[in-house]
């Protein structure tokens, strides 16, 4: 069986000729995209913060990595869902990067009507650094040192506490109802705007307890200003060595670990996304910068970009299926 070749004119082959050139120009731009002058770090929560804490680490190193200034930007609010809808307005060149934990990406779109974003179509994940740990945490002003005293202080009170959380409709918001259904008590969550007014709430005694990450309690922790009393996760964490996982005291569904990551507004060129994936890897392999991460209750990995998406694209399955089944509706 033969086939007729098709004629080439001189109009076609200027039409060729034109489009490979546009096409090689294109490869090009995106290969040799300049680096910012400034990259500005987005944070979705306050400064004081255990986020705001480990951006500013990371900041200080990747300044020296990337050669241009790299500067900490707090649009706190809504859980993150403010930085979130600033990055969608970025630039795609490099120069605004979001750093943010699982809440702002895989939670957010789960359980707000109208979060002004789509992850999926809006951001690129650049790289994963870490995964942490959430955990239950009492103030210095109850007598509870395990998470059995916690129960028993409560039921001491009618069986009714207040507990605070980061953000509405956060994990560790859900985390309350399922402690609170597991040992039969009526927990009622606490939403504040970002961990750190959480934290000073409990320091001053106005809620008795909270949930949040790792990194948000260490330092108080240590200090013996409050108590965690159990953590998520298979495994106990390093940094609490001391501190039993949910599992380990009969509550099951909580061994799956949060992650923290970068991500870039859509359409970013690939060649500017390694050279941050780049200097975020060579960041983390620096000893100090690891040990202090891992001293705020971080276990540090860099995850790579394709690595990463597919962890953020398998934690939001796994939490899309737990918040639907609790029967919770979006607002």
């Amino acid at each position: 069986m033969s086939m007729t070749r098709p004629t080439l004119t001189p109009r076609t082959g200027r039409r060729l000729l034109l489009a490979g050139l546009i096409a090689l120009a294109t490869g090009l731009a995106q290969a040799q995209a300049p680096a910012p002058n400034t990259v500005r770090l987005l944070v979705g929560f306050p400064p004081g913060g255990g986020t705001d804490a480990i951006a500013r680490t990371l900041a200080d190193k990747l300044k020296d990595a990337l050669g241009v200034p790299v500067l900490v930007d707090n649009k706190a609010g809504a859980g993150g869902q403010i930085a979130a809808q600033a990055l969608k307005a970025s630039p795609p060149d490099g120069s605004v990067l979001f750093l943010s934990h699982d809440h702002s990406i895989s939670i957010l779109p789960l359980v707000t009507k109208n979060p002004g974003f789509d992850p999926a179509t809006d951001f690129v994940p650049v790289g994963g650094f870490a995964t942490f740990a959430n955990a239950l945490a009492v103030s210095g002003g109850t007598p509870a040192k395990s998470l059995a005293e916690y129960v028993a202080f409560v039921q001491a009170r009618g069986g009714k506490d207040t507990v605070g959380v980061p953000a509405p409709g956060s994990i560790p918001e859900f985390m309350v109802g399922l402690v609170g259904a597991r040992y039969k008590l009526d927990l009622q969550s606490a939403p504040y705007r970002g961990s750190a007014p959480m934290m000073a709430d409990m320091l001053g005694n106005q809620i008795k307890a909270g949930v949040a990450s790792i990194p948000d309690f260490i330092e108080n922790h240590k200090a013996g200003r409050v108590r965690v009393v159990a953590v998520i996760g298979d495994k106990r964490q390093p940094v609490l060595p001391d501190v039993p996982t949910f599992a380990e005291l009969g509550l099951a569904g909580l061994e799956e670990l949060p992650y923290y990551g970068v991500f870039a507004p859509a359409g970013t060129p690939q060649a500017t996304l390694d050279r941050f994936n780049q200097a975020l890897a060579g960041v983390l392999a620096q000893p100090d910068v690891k040990e202090k991460l891992t001293a705020m209750g971080l276990t540090v990995a860099h995850q790579p970009q394709a690595a990463f998406t597919a962890r953020v694209k398998s934690y939001t399955q796994t939490w899309e299926r737990i918040i639907r089944t609790s029967g919770f509706q979006p607002k």
